[in-house]
């Protein structure tokens, strides 16, 4: 049988998204080159809680984020910080991200969501099936709250979740059966609320697994850093530092938060910044039986090779800057009242990582004005959860040249 579509493509970016989309774009028959400026899962793909709960995708351009964000302008300590800094292309984001904090926008972007969150679960099971060598672990994740008054404020959500076309199966719990769930949970917490049909996985591990796939499958995984794309014969070729050339008969970019550093120059006017996420580790006295939500100090906290993986935070910073130490110590000033048996002092791997995130919710999948040139970024705090999901649906538009109804409302040149 002749083949249709393109031979070859060169995806860049080797986290979830890049990998997820080489490894569908070979299950349609295209050879794959993936190449990442520092490796597989470098960037946002490694230090993430590793929830896959398509029930919390919740976006984050709602009104009362927008009024929290002001508050917390000036508290470094704040889960959700904007440095005061001379940088006019962030203020420029900040605005048009204000614009979006209304319900009419984040109604839509959680109706864009709908298609991902319904492929999601099966698009890892696609994966693991068929040569990803990495679990995934079903368990609910549960909400700690000081008492029935604060859940409400996740209970609303979920409620306008339903009524934008998303149904969260959930259901509340005492304090009792909090602690069931949640061995670690303080006397501070007397409410809950459990959040049914999610999974977790090691992050890392899984994109690490994904990248050997792709490579026992004929693929070549590199490390090195493309510096740009253009038309090249009557395929697409991708420079890197290193002075050379990539030539393939389409390339994917999927570089997470640097997506607008090449993307700026295709038509793409939507910007991609780095809201950027704290993570690290901690042994604890008490089995972790599934993820822990805190929405109160907004954060995650996951069982991770047998200890417990915290994560949290939202700092709007380059993406390439160093850590910020006061961060970490911010989280678990917020956590250590609301969690017993955590030994804090012995926290290790700490990590920070950019998640990619756009003003208005939705990520950009598609094709932009470059002929035979795709982009896929921009999926916030859920590009672990979406990232196999946007593979599969990038590699069909790309290999049948027909984009998917799924995609329409992520159009890279909206």
């Amino acid at each position: 049988m002749v083949q249709v579509g393109p031979r070859s493509a060169v995806v860049v970016g080797a986290g979830i998204v890049g990998l997820s989309t080489a490894w569908f774009l070979q299950e349609r028959g295209v050879a794959v080159t993936v190449v990442d400026r520092t490796g597989v899962a470098a960037g946002a793909s490694w230090g993430n809680a590793g929830w896959l709960a398509p029930g919390l995708t919740i976006p984050l351009n709602e009104p009362s984020v927008l009024r929290y964000g002001l508050r917390s302008l000036l508290d470094p300590a704040a889960p959700l910080h904007v440095p005061l800094t001379a940088d006019p292309a962030l203020w420029s984001f900040l605005t048009r991200f204000a614009a979006h904090c209304r319900w009419s926008s984040w109604t839509r972007a959680v109706r864009a969501n709908r298609s991902l969150n319904a492929g999601c679960l099966a698009a890892f099971d696609e994966l693991t099936a068929n040569g990803v060598a990495a679990p995934t672990v079903a368990a609910p994740v549960t909400a700690g709250f000081a008492d029935r008054r604060q859940a409400h404020g996740l209970l609303r959500e979920l409620d306008r979740m339903a009524e934008a076309g998303e149904p969260v199966e959930h259901a509340e719990l005492d304090a009792a059966r909090l602690r069931e769930l949640v061995p670690l949970a303080s006397r501070a917490l007397t409410a809950g609320v459990r959040i049914d049909g999610q999974r977790h996985l090691d992050p890392g591990g899984f994109v690490r697994a994904l990248a050997r796939s792709v490579a026992d499958r004929g693929g070549t995984v590199r490390t090195d850093e493309a510096t740009g794309v253009r038309p090249h014969g009557r395929g697409v070729g991708v420079r890197t530092r290193d002075g050379g050339t990539l030539v393939a008969d389409v390339a994917v970019v999927a570089t997470g938060a640097w997506l607008s550093r090449l993307a700026a120059a295709w038509g793409v006017r939507v910007p991609v910044r780095a809201g950027r996420g704290y993570s690290f580790t901690v042994p604890v006295d008490r089995p972790v039986p599934g993820p822990i939500y805190l929405p109160g100090a907004r954060v995650a906290g996951t069982p991770y090779r047998g200890a417990l993986r915290i994560a949290g935070t939202m700092e709007f910073r380059d993406p390439d800057a160093p850590a910020v130490a006061a961060r970490t110590e911010a989280i678990i000033a917020s956590v250590r009242p609301l969690l017993d048996g955590v030994r804090w002092e012995e926290c290790r791997d700490v990590w920070v990582g950019p998640r990619p995130i756009t003003p208005d919710g939705r990520p950009l999948i598609g094709a932009v004005r470059v002929p035979g040139v795709y982009v896929a970024g921009g999926h916030g705090m859920w590009g672990l959860a979406h990232g196999p999901v946007t593979g599969r649906l990038l590699a069909e538009h790309v290999a049948t040249g027909r984009r998917p109804d799924a995609l329409r409302d992520f159009d890279p040149l909206r």
